[in-house]
């Protein structure tokens, strides 16, 4: 049951922006350039990003909806994920990805304990500076987002199979365009 009276039948962070639209504008537009705009880092690799930051703040909702979208990236491998999640190292991803995921589990404990040696190790895998910079604010965007949602106690059915058909579809579409489904003011601003 959420903390407050939030839009009943959206789940997780859509409840919390649809009841408040004025500050879901600014978040959307954020996490769209981040995650699904054009970027030398793929889509997968950003919502892979997201994604491990989610598990390891525990945050379902945001785990479970960025995985399915990140699957969705990646041909529905759906395994992959959960690979990523358990034990990325291990994973059949890049080896940049690897150090990138390295530089935001640090940053989601405390962006303190990133290191010049993450960076350099980041960079010698082909990280660009803007890959790197963009991998610090996915894993800072995401412990935000990540609390919004848990600390209002949203709406978050643990039926993954929920997920599925919505991360296809925003990984088509992207964030800004899926948020016109529960924020109507958004499509008539724009």
């Amino acid at each position: 049951m959420p903390h407050i009276q939030l839009p009943e039948g959206l789940q997780g962070i859509r409840s919390a922006m649809a009841f408040r639209p004025e500050t879901a504008k600014p978040l959307n537009e954020l996490v769209e350039v981040l995650l699904h705009a054009p970027n030398s880092l793929p889509q997968a690799d950003r919502e892979l990003i997201a994604t491990y930051v989610s598990y390891l703040n525990d945050c379902y909702f945001c785990q479970t909806v960025h995985g399915s979208i990140a699957a969705a990236c990646l041909d529905d491998d759906y395994d992959l994920v959960k690979r990523v999640k358990a034990d990325f190292m291990s994973a059949e991803i890049s080896a940049k990805l690897k150090t990138l995921l390295v530089i935001a589990a640090k940053v989601q404990t405390d962006g303190k304990n990133v290191t010049s040696t993450d960076i350099d190790e980041a960079r010698a895998q082909g990280a660009t500076d803007v890959e790197i910079h963009d991998t610090i604010l996915i894993a800072a965007a995401f412990c935000m987002y990540n609390r919004y949602v848990d600390g209002l106690d949203t709406w978050q059915p643990r039926d993954e199979a929920l997920y599925l058909e919505r991360g296809k579809k925003t990984a088509r579409e992207g964030y800004v365009e899926m948020s016109k489904e529960y924020l109507p003011s958004v499509s008539s601003s724009s």
